[in-house]
């Protein structure tokens, strides 16, 4: 299948919490970046900017989808408690983190194709966190 695109998130606080940052790097099923953007968030923890990352993700995949005609999406995260989470392997304690993952559910059901997430080493992760950095360090 080629009808795919991969979605690279991150997040992060300076502090923890402290001021917080998004990064999301879109790229085709051959690996071409299709778009990556950072966000500042505000005062956030990195858990919270992590989930907020993914949310944006889904959001810009909504808005894009019919334009760019895929039919699954692969999300790759370096955050194990996030991945967890959203994987149902790890259960969700913190009533924030329980929201956030509410509001995934939301908008995955909206997105209405497969999706799926694999956990990935930081790495393999640098543009999306780039993304964060250039955000958090913008005036």
């Amino acid at each position: 299948m080629s009808n795919f695109i991969n979605i690279f998130t991150d997040g992060g606080a300076k502090g923890n919490p402290g001021p917080a940052a998004i990064g999301v790097v879109v790229a085709d099923s051959n690996n071409r970046e299709i778009v990556g953007f950072g966000k500042k968030i505000g005062f956030s923890t990195n858990n919270i900017a992590e989930y907020r990352a993914v949310l944006e993700a889904l959001d810009w995949a909504a808005e894009n989808k019919k334009d760019l005609n895929f039919e699954k999406i692969f999300f790759f995260l370096d955050s194990l408690l996030v991945y967890s989470q959203i994987r149902g392997l790890y259960k969700v304690k913190n009533s924030k983190l329980k929201s956030l993952l509410n509001s995934l559910r939301e908008k995955e059901a909206k997105i209405r194709i497969p999706i799926v997430y694999k956990h990935i080493p930081r790495e393999k992760n640098q543009k999306a966190d780039m993304c964060v950095k250039k955000a958090l360090s913008s005036k």
